[in-house]
């Protein structure tokens, strides 16, 4: 089976772009789950629920999220009330939403897991992220052998070592937050796919989807300035992966970069 992980929606052009190209991308790439990364849908930061049932609505079966999950406080009842929207595993306890879940493939019985994590490094403290997915995986394994982790992280050596950690206990490692697209798609020994960045679905003229000019602004005078979602065309990046539905090993990873005009 093929799975399709799309890197950070970035505001309206990115909900946008992936209700435009979705159906294209799904139907000629063959793909059976898709999951996105949703922390910046709305306004550029945080999702809400419409942003949240627009997604779905694209086409997305799972979304996930990061450190701006509640920028936007209506979430957190939508998120109560279903579970297609998680928040990271590793978040304390106690708190909104569910860290994974299991969903079925669109065209076929096979049981797909999505499990969130978030990084510690240049973040805001939380729960390690290896103990916790070990922990949950003891879990996940029982309900489905195909399992597709996002690790939400600033830091490349976190991201790239949590793909070696869960090498051979999961189908797929990818990494998200950063908005930029890494080239280092890999196979690890194990049977894992991997890749450190998924990049973003954001406008291509900005900095990481918010407008040049602003962001500019704010390192030259290191005054405040309220950041805006820029507009233009827009890249849509992410990564497919072949997996065994059998084993739950990954055949292949290949990334994926489309521009869309909106």
């Amino acid at each position: 089976m093929r799975l399709l992980f799309l890197g950070d929606v970035v505001g309206r052009p990115g909900r946008r772009a992936l209700a435009a190209l979705l159906p294209r991308l799904a139907a000629r790439e063959d793909i059976d789950f898709v999951v996105a990364n949703c922390e910046n849908a709305s306004g550029g930061k945080g999702i809400d629920p419409r942003s949240a049932e627009e997604l779905h609505e694209a086409g997305i079966d799972v979304l996930t999220s990061g450190n701006h999950v509640w920028q936007n406080r209506a979430i957190i009842p939508y998120m109560r009330e279903q579970g297609r929207l998680l928040r990271p595993l590793n978040f304390p306890p106690g708190i909104p939403g569910v860290g994974w879940t299991v969903q079925k493939a669109r065209r076929s019985d096979t049981r797909v897991a999505v499990v969130n994590l978030i990084g510690r490094v240049f973040m805001a403290p939380a729960d390690c992220p290896f103990r916790a997915a070990e922990q949950a995986l003891v879990d996940v394994r029982r309900e489905a052998r195909v399992v597709l982790v996002d690790m939400h992280a600033e830091a490349t050596s976190e991201k790239v070592a949590m793909g070696r950690f869960l090498d051979g206990k999961v189908s797929a490692v990818v990494g998200s937050h950063t908005h930029v697209q890494t080239a280092d798609e890999a196979i690890l020994p194990g049977g894992t796919a991997h890749l450190t960045d998924a990049g973003m679905c954001g406008p291509e003229d900005s900095v990481l989807g918010v407008r040049t000019e602003q962001v500019l602004e704010r390192f030259l005078t290191q005054m405040p300035v309220r950041f805006e979602v820029a507009a233009g065309p827009v890249l849509v990046q992410g990564a497919v992966i072949e997996v065994d539905e059998t084993s739950g090993r990954a055949h292949s990873v290949r990334r994926v970069r489309e521009r869309v005009e909106v």
